[in-house]
């Protein structure tokens, strides 16, 4: 049977969608194609005869349901979201339609689907909500989030996801729909569009340009690679207990401002400008956004226990082999940055 990925064309949906294809499973994207969903991040798929792409917006009951008709999905990984907090802090009418509205259709969409299911296909059937950390809110100067955190959501962004994932345990709960929903903290990897804090600090380097760090880059973030995230996502679709919460993290907590400084480290070692003078000399401090979260941390030890999970990258080499990635895809920073003018947004 197949397996839907929504979000597909996107950064975490796309290397979900490459993983998938190279195991051999046949896949099928759906994606609306926003200014983040990129034709290009599936360009090359080792087994392009195995996926199909669907231009659709999950808000579309009538196209849902005809895909689902269709393909007979086993699983479902649910990655389409508006994603970007300052974005959500200037717009916050398409977060709620996509990510609340567009995920009770694709909820509607997997219970009639499930219901006419039967023998190991109906035993098989899962149905994943893939969620953020910032949906827990602030954490401390200690301490880290679990399974029983609180939601308690600080942004449009948060809000928005921290309603897509009640939405997805009530549906498991009140329709016996088998549902899994995972928490992770920050991403980063090959194929992010570049509005991003990493891919944003790699491209102004290269481009001379200054590198913007909201307030004063204290704010701590838990970074995972991307690879290793869908890596954790398969594992719980294949093994977690339905109606379960996994957390996904690579204990990788780091300030924004020494993220920074890493990666111009990274590009001082690998690019040296030819004046020698340093990347980070291009650092620039710019006002806050309002509500911003303070920290976030990941405690994975159920996913790392239960499902047998670890990450393949520490955070050293996977910011090394990310800045390489970017030097190596000039062509594909270009592309992508043709619907990104990278002005600063979301000051309310």
């Amino acid at each position: 049977m197949t397996i839907i990925v929504t979000g597909g064309a996107g950064f975490i949906g796309s290397a979900l969608v490459r993983r998938l294809n190279a195991q051999g499973q046949r896949v099928v994207t759906i994606d609306k194609l926003t200014y983040a969903g990129n034709p290009d991040n599936l360009a090359g798929l080792k087994n392009p005869e195995l996926h199909r792409f669907e231009q659709v917006d999950i808000c579309d009951r009538a196209a849902i349901k005809r895909i689902y008709a269709e393909v007979k999905p086993r699983a479902v990984y649910h990655l389409a979201a508006e994603s970007h907090v300052d974005r959500s802090i200037d717009s916050p009418a398409p977060f709620i339609d996509t990510n609340v509205t567009g995920t009770l259709v694709l909820l509607e969409a997997a219970v009639d689907h499930y219901r006419n299911l039967d023998g190991t296909a109906k035993t098989q059937f899962r149905h994943l909500q893939v969620s953020t950390d910032e949906v827990y809110g602030e954490l401390g100067a200690t301490g880290l989030f679990d399974e029983d955190s609180p939601y308690r959501p600080n942004s449009p962004y948060a809000a928005s996801k921290a309603a897509a994932d009640h939405l997805t345990r009530a549906f498991g709960r009140t329709y016996g729909l088998p549902v899994l929903v995972t928490n992770c903290g920050n991403n980063y990897g090959p194929y992010q569009f570049p509005e991003k804090l990493i891919p944003l600090t790699i491209l102004n380097a290269l481009e001379g340009k200054s590198l913007p760090v909201y307030g004063k880059g204290e704010q701590v973030r838990d970074w995972i690679h991307v690879e290793d995230h869908v890596g954790a996502l398969q594992l719980v679709v294949e093994k977690g207990r339905p109606g379960e919460t996994y957390l996904i993290g690579a204990r990788g907590e780091q300030r924004n401002i020494d993220l920074v400084h890493r990666l111009c480290a990274i590009l001082d070692e690998l690019v040296p400008k030819k004046d020698g003078s340093k990347y980070a000399e291009q650092i620039t401090f710019v006002t806050d956004r309002p509500g911003h979260d303070a920290r976030y941390a990941i405690d994975p030890a159920k996913v790392e226990r239960e499902l047998d999970w670890k990450p393949a990258y520490d955070l050293a080499e996977g910011l090394k082999a990310t800045v390489q990635w970017y030097l190596d895809n000039a062509a594909w920073c270009r592309r992508a940055t043709q619907t990104y003018d990278r002005r600063r947004i979301g000051l309310g």
